[in-house]
């Protein structure tokens, strides 16, 4: 017997520096869903932070590659306790309602995978796929994240915290972190924007200034100077179960230095994303424990992309670099091509975490209130 069809909303774009690359994420995603299993409604999010009605087709079908925001698109908002409900504001042909059986947030960056968005689909009573508040809101923030995991004892690269209030200079960081060599990095922004490397005064007061433009927490960093970057993605099903992805190795061309914006979505040439990663068998289930360690520690739920340093000159050196809980989905991004490789592919991919959306919702809602 059939299931009967679900109405999925795919959300995309959103106000973050990261706006380009959710509309490329959502457009691998449409192509993932089953069609004879799934209405797909996109909703884009634009940079004014509207939410609008797209076109089904969304001008290319499943073969465009990126999701477009239409001129003139309906705006769209989801009702408060409304179980899925949507209204459509038609301007002067007045409103009408969609009803959302589930809804798949392809948001990256602030406003969108921090928490924000997942508070106002709980408010809307809809299941959604990813981590819930505070799962989302731990994993954005790498300062909050990187003192939990420290605090659990779990292998974090040593860093600094600043504000605008309390920053300080490159001399100051060199003491504190014990080198010359140092990343800088907004806390709350992804896909490498707003990092820089600074090995000298005059880097390091450009690269604060430049992650300050992003956000008001920065982070400085010691170099692992060398280090492999591998990453792993790990996956909830409807039954709580975690299970961790082989492993890949992202290598930077030499022209980048390290895997910048530019490397992962402009520059074709920009990276070698080498599946499976070329390790000891011992070295990479001890990556792939730490990584549903570090899900778990979180309160990751559904799906996470962790991302490690591993020091090619002893490799008993591993830290956690960071987590990504709604990471990339482009036809190149790591999560889905690591689960291939593990022998799942996309549409299977996006079947387990629609169903764990679904079945965290039910659970969620079976619980008292009072």
């Amino acid at each position: 017997m059939s299931q009967p069809r679900k109405t999925i909303g795919l959300l995309f774009g959103g106000r973050s520096a990261e706006h380009e690359v959710s509309k490329l994420s959502a457009a691998n995603v449409l192509r993932a869903l089953d069609p004879d299993r799934y209405d797909i409604v996109p909703i884009g999010i634009g940079r004014d932070g509207r939410w609008l009605l797209c076109d089904n087709g969304n001008g290319g079908g499943r073969g465009a590659k990126s999701l477009e925001i239409p001129e003139g698109a309906p705006q769209v908002a989801l009702l408060p306790g409304g179980a899925g409900d949507m209204i459509v504001l038609n301007g002067e042909a007045g409103a009408k309602t969609l009803r959302l059986d589930a809804v798949v947030p392809v948001l990256h960056g602030p406003n969108g995978e921090d928490g924000t968005v997942q508070g106002l689909l709980e408010l809307a009573n809809v299941p959604y796929v990813g981590s819930g508040v505070m799962g989302s809101a731990a994993g954005m923030d790498k300062d909050v994240a990187k003192r939990l995991l420290r605090d659990s004892g779990l292998p974090v690269v040593p860093f600094l915290t600043l504000t605008p209030r309390s920053r300080i200079d490159y001399r100051a960081a060199v003491e504190a972190l014990g080198t010359h060599d140092l990343f800088v990095k907004p806390a709350n922004m992804g896909s490498s924007v707003g990092v820089s490397r600074a090995t000298s005064a005059e880097e390091f007061e450009r690269a604060c200034e430049r992650a300050f433009r992003y956000d008001g927490k920065v982070l400085v960093e010691r170099s692992v100077t060398g280090a492999r970057e591998i990453e792993c993605s790990v996956l909830e099903d409807a039954a709580g179960s975690v299970k961790a992805s082989p492993l890949g190795e992202i290598v930077p061309a030499s022209s980048h230095g390290f895997y910048s914006y530019d490397a992962k979505y402009i520059d074709a040439d920009g990276a070698l994303l080498r599946i499976p990663a070329e390790l000891p068998a011992g070295q990479a289930d001890r990556l792939r424990e730490l990584a549903i360690e570090t899900f778990r520690v979180l309160g990751c739920e559904g799906l996470a992309r962790v991302d490690f340093f591993v020091d090619p000159k002893n490799e008993s050196d591993l830290f956690i670099n960071e987590v990504n809980t709604l990471p990339g989905f482009t036809a190149i991004s790591m999560y889905p091509k690591l689960w291939e490789a593990g022998g799942l592919p996309q549409s299977e991919l996006m079947e387990v975490l629609i169903g764990h959306a679904i079945a965290r919702h039910a659970r969620r809602n079976a619980l008292a209130l009072v």
